[in-house]
């Protein structure tokens, strides 16, 4: 076998990836213990042995080309072959390590990922977690995402989406809004009442409300003088303080019923849900720190493969 990389690439390479992960020569230098320029230098050599230009460069940032994106994921997943072919052959047990960044909406991040991480943690003392709390839409690779959390998943062909949850759910108010404006009985008593809205961030517009009547499913644009925004939340804290009657996930809102704060309505026409899925890269060699934290989730969640 003619030999076709020397240890100059295989370090060019490297830096590259540190480079292409952190979105900074600065930072990818730091990491590696040497200078920004040699870093520079490194991925000028690259350039100009695939003809190919990586990054677009500025000032103040760079980023990666569309050929650069293509040659960073093929060398990522090629490296992180490399280190667990060595940890295999040399039969080390090595912990799992370094950070993971994962995204999630505010209601999953607060009410059920967050809770689980200092078990997490406490299997994988080596890993260091960073958390983007948001409902914002992020780009798993140009933000350096390992995991994201979402609703409604629709993964490129790069992703894969595993289930976790199913997030049922119902529509609750206060006790004092209750007694001023009446419970609600029938669907068609909602024309009638104040219903918060929630909007989707990404068109703006509010969500239907979804339900079950007479054994098919249904689904209600409703109309009201409160639109929350961005983060769902909002909706419950609004509905605890008594503005109207707001359609939430049942987790959410579980210990507010528990406390009476709030007050569930409408059972007879409850048991729809929404899908919760863990989306992560494809690839045949996950980082460990990853795979293990894609495990855990699936354990906690129930859905876990059998053996």
């Amino acid at each position: 076998m003619q030999r076709q990389f020397d240890d100059i690439l295989l370090g060019s390479i490297e830096l590259f990836c540190l480079a292409g992960e952190a979105g900074s020569f600065t930072a990818a230098a730091n990491a590696a213990g040497v200078t920004p320029a040699a870093v520079s230098r490194s991925i000028s050599r690259l350039e100009k042995r695939l003809g190919v230009r990586l990054f677009v460069r500025s000032t103040r940032s760079i980023r990666l080309t569309e050929g650069g994106r293509e040659y960073f994921e093929h060398c990522r997943a090629a490296l992180n072959q490399l280190s667990e072919a060595e940890r295999r052959v040399t039969g080390e047990q090595v912990q799992p390590s370094g950070t993971i960044r994962i995204s999630a909406p505010t209601t999953y991040g607060h009410h059920r990922l967050l809770p689980l991480l200092p078990a997490f943690r406490e299997l994988y003392p080596l890993i260091k977690v960073e958390v983007h709390v948001s409902n914002r839409n992020i780009d798993m690779h140009e933000e350096n995402f390992d995991v994201a959390i979402r609703f409604r998943a629709q993964p490129d062909s790069t992703m894969v989406a595993r289930h976790l949850d199913d997030a049922k759910l119902i529509v609750v108010a206060s006790a004092g809004y209750l007694r001023r404006a009446g419970q609600p009985k029938t669907l068609s008593d909602l024309k009638q009442h104040e219903c918060i809205q929630f909007a989707l961030p990404s068109s703006g517009r509010p969500i239907p409300w979804l339900f079950n009547e007479d054994g098919r499913e249904k689904d209600l644009l409703l109309s009201g003088n409160y639109h929350c925004s961005e983060d769902v939340l909002a909706g419950v804290s609004l509905a605890r303080a008594g503005a109207g009657l707001f359609q939430a996930y049942r987790y959410t809102v579980e210990r507010d019923l528990a406390d009476g704060l709030l007050v569930e309505v409408l059972q007879p026409f409850a048991g729809r849900s929404r899908p919760v899925s863990l989306i992560y890269p494809h690839g045949r060699l996950l980082p460990s720190r990853v795979r293990v934290f894609v495990e855990f989730m699936l354990e906690q969640s129930g859905q876990a493969r059998q053996p």
